[in-house]
């Protein structure tokens, strides 16, 4: 049932992104808000069966700190990618494929972007949905949607705000970006979620 969850949440995030963002009827500025708070009530509805990942780098960094097993996150990565080309493909169904070419990114900008704030994504979640000193708490699935809505405005015009390999799989499959810029997101967003694990060992040895 786990993986039926992580199946579940990955896919209306990423529909959530695509049908905000593409036009017509975008939702314009408001996406983020849009995007962030599906994020937040996914974790909430899925957090108690399967963690509520909904993203690769974020079930790695789990893995990283002993929370989830190897065959766990094999499985939640391929759920996780899996409900992202479903989710854009239902969205290109809806809305058809954007009239505007996928923007050029510049490489070390997209990367720097990708890699703070799925950074700060995978640190808020191990520190508000992982460690014991936060155990039972009733906030962390809006800690954890408003660190992407926060990241999506800052950093949105630079690199699309992914901070996710899954929904950087789903926008590419919906042409909002490049075939050839999907390595910047995974690598990035991976990288990250490896430092926010080593970030967060000594706390997690402590709490």
């Amino acid at each position: 049932m786990k993986y039926v969850y992580e199946f579940i949440g990955t896919f209306f995030l990423v529909f959530t992104v695509g049908m905000t963002v593409i036009g017509p009827n975008s939702a314009g500025p408001l996406a983020p808000l849009a995007i962030g708070s599906v994020l937040a009530v996914m974790v909430f509805a899925g957090g108690h069966v399967s963690g509520g990942h909904y993203n690769p780098a974020v079930s790695f960094a789990v893995f990283l700190r002993g929370k989830l097993s190897k065959k766990d996150l094999g499985a939640y990565w391929i759920v996780q990618l899996v409900a992202g080309v479903v989710a854009a493909l239902l969205t290109v169904y809806y809305k058809g494929v954007p009239p505007i070419s996928a923007p050029p990114y510049d490489l070390v900008k997209t990367f720097v972007a990708e890699f703070l704030f799925t950074f700060a994504l995978c640190f808020v979640v191990l520190n508000v949905a992982i460690a014991k000193a936060t155990k039972g708490n009733s906030f962390y699935g809006w800690a954890i949607g408003f660190i992407v809505l926060v990241g999506a405005y800052a950093v949105g015009p630079i690199s699309g705000a992914a901070f996710n390999p899954a929904v950087a799989l789903g926008v590419t499959v919906m042409k909002l970006s490049s075939w050839s810029d999907l390595w910047i997101f995974f690598v990035a967003n991976l990288l990250a979620g490896a430092c926010a694990a080593y970030v967060f060992k000594p706390v997690d040895h402590k709490s």
